[in-house]
């Protein structure tokens, strides 16, 4: 009979177990004095857990491995290391971009939910394989890093010791980490036994994918579904602005309770860009209020679409100006925007001539597409412009 808690659900299949180890005691007592925290971790498992419970066990890998981003994360997708980790499985910049997971202004694919999860899954099969299906070996490679893990066994068989992970030589950090998902998976499987209460998890899918037609600003989406932004952005993590990458995914996530209405509605918008920009030159006597208020915006909207941390601004600078919908006209008839476009490098092209042809800023062009200043255009690279108004 298939389980109604997904913590029992979990439990069921949780075998590995080091309960005597003085590292793995020792983070058992560090999250049992932890006051709170498996209330947390129970309500953000109702949203996340689930998913990455069944992509583990289709791919029949061991269970515990589900825990991980607990460990890592606590199940926050947001959480970003002071090492630029990022995500629920804390995945580094350049891990994240060599599994393939895309990462520019618009989106992080270490914080989506579906696709870290493939990447980080891609990733532990590997290093699982790289080290003779060693599950304790491997996990230790994914937190101090692979080349690591091979440098202190080739040292440990010079000396003829074992090469196994309790007998290796490793970084704190990385000798603390597998004794903490031991532990957690210790509490999970007898939470009793640690006078802990698991609040129930239903085992239940919490969100579902739709497809869109374009690109979709998320407040405007979430106000016509009669939701609150923070719902559909607790799903979407990835989006790093105020709307999805115009040249990203076709689909979104959204709680299960709502896709019907999210699938009607998202069908409903025509196919073209949701989002759409103005470039506006700061007068004299602007403010960030008075700005926000004559393109009705929210000022913190206005803020993260430019990077402004303060309320500081100068006359004569530009700002980035988010429209939805319809175009609208200034009082002398100019139009107050114009639409996202893509461009295809020529030969001969450079970021100062594209630039200059469009009228826009070379860092805009730079991060509106990710890229290097230094980096070299290919002939057929498709680039994304906002250009300036005429």
């Amino acid at each position: 009979m298939p389980a109604v808690d997904l913590w029992d659900r979990i439990r069921r299949d949780l075998v590995w177990s080091y309960p005597d180890h003085p590292t793995v005691i020792a983070q058992r007592a560090h999250y049992l004095k932890q006051t709170g925290l498996f209330d947390a971790l129970s309500e953000r498992a109702s949203w996340y857990l689930h998913y990455i419970v069944e992509r583990v066990e289709e791919r029949d890998l061991p269970i515990e491995l589900a825990l991980l981003p607990i460990v890592e994360s606590t199940l926050l997708p947001q959480s970003m290391s002071h090492r630029s980790a990022a995500g629920l499985w804390q995945i580094m910049p350049r891990t994240g971009k060599h599994l393939g997971l895309q990462q520019n202004w618009w989106y992080d694919g270490r914080l989506d939910i579906r696709d870290s999860t493939e990447a980080a899954l891609d990733y532990l099969e590997s290093l699982n394989a790289r080290f003779d299906g060693d599950w304790l070996l491997a996990l230790s490679a994914y937190n101090a890093g692979e080349t690591r893990v091979k440098r202190a066994q080739r040292a440990n068989a010079k000396k003829g010791l074992p090469t196994d992970y309790w007998s290796l030589k490793l970084p704190t950090e990385t000798k603390h980490y597998l004794p903490r998902l031991l532990a957690l998976a210790q509490i999970i499987k007898n939470p009793q036994a640690h006078e802990v209460t698991l609040p129930p998890v239903p085992n239940t899918q919490s969100f579902t994918a739709i497809a869109v037609n374009g690109q979709i600003e998320v407040s405007s989406f979430a106000k016509q579904l009669n939701v609150d932004e923070s719902l559909i952005r607790r799903f979407n993590p990835g989006i790093l602005r105020w709307a999805t990458d115009p040249n990203g995914s076709p689909e979104i996530l959204v709680p299960v309770e709502i896709a019907d209405q999210a699938l009607a509605l998202a069908q409903s918008l025509p196919d073209t860009p949701r989002t759409q920009w103005h470039r506006y030159t700061i007068q004299p006597g602007d403010s960030l209020i008075r700005i926000a208020k004559r393109f009705d915006l929210e000022v913190a909207l206005l803020r993260a679409a430019n990077d402004i941390k303060g309320s500081f601004i100068r006359a004569g600078d530009t700002l980035m100006i988010p429209t939805g919908g319809e175009s609208t006209l200034l009082a002398d008839g100019r139009r107050v925007y114009r639409a996202s476009m893509r461009y295809t490098v020529k030969r001969g092209d450079s970021l100062y001539k594209i630039a200059d042809r469009f009228r826009i800023s070379i860092s805009d062009l730079v991060a509106w597409n990710a890229i290097d200043p230094k980096d070299y255009l290919r002939p057929g690279q498709s680039l994304t412009l906002f250009p300036s108004e005429s």
